[in-house]
């Protein structure tokens, strides 16, 4: 029987750039499934409970992202892992250097790709 896929969820302020990216360019990854959403009230996908819920682990952007969810969701989090990417907002949706970063910060949380 396989193991279920893990739940990774990317927030960033807005969930307009970082989070999107984030969430699109490891959609396909084998093992994962991904969500993404903003801390801010007026976010593209405002982060609520029922995400927080779903994620196995929370990968943030920026420390400031962590200290909110940490404030403001304490219930929902219960014992899940928030990963700080200490990415800044400087990139635009799908940059490649964003790209490059994403994929860097990332490598060793994503499963391996099952062999064939």
């Amino acid at each position: 029987m396989r193991e279920r896929d893990r739940h990774y969820l990317f927030v960033c302020s807005q969930n307009k750039l970082r989070s999107p990216t984030a969430e699109q360019i490891f959609a396909d990854h084998p093992g994962i499934e991904t969500l993404s959403a903003g801390t801010n009230h007026d976010a593209e996908t405002p982060l609520d409970d029922e995400m927080l819920r779903w994620a196995d682990t929370i990968f943030v952007m920026e420390k400031t992202h962590r200290a909110k969810i940490q404030q403001r969701f304490r219930a929902a989090l219960g014992g899940t892992r928030i990963i700080c990417l200490d990415i800044p907002d400087d990139y635009a949706f799908m940059a490649p250097d964003l790209i490059a970063l994403l994929q860097a910060r990332m490598a060793r949380f994503l499963p391996p790709a099952p062999s064939v």
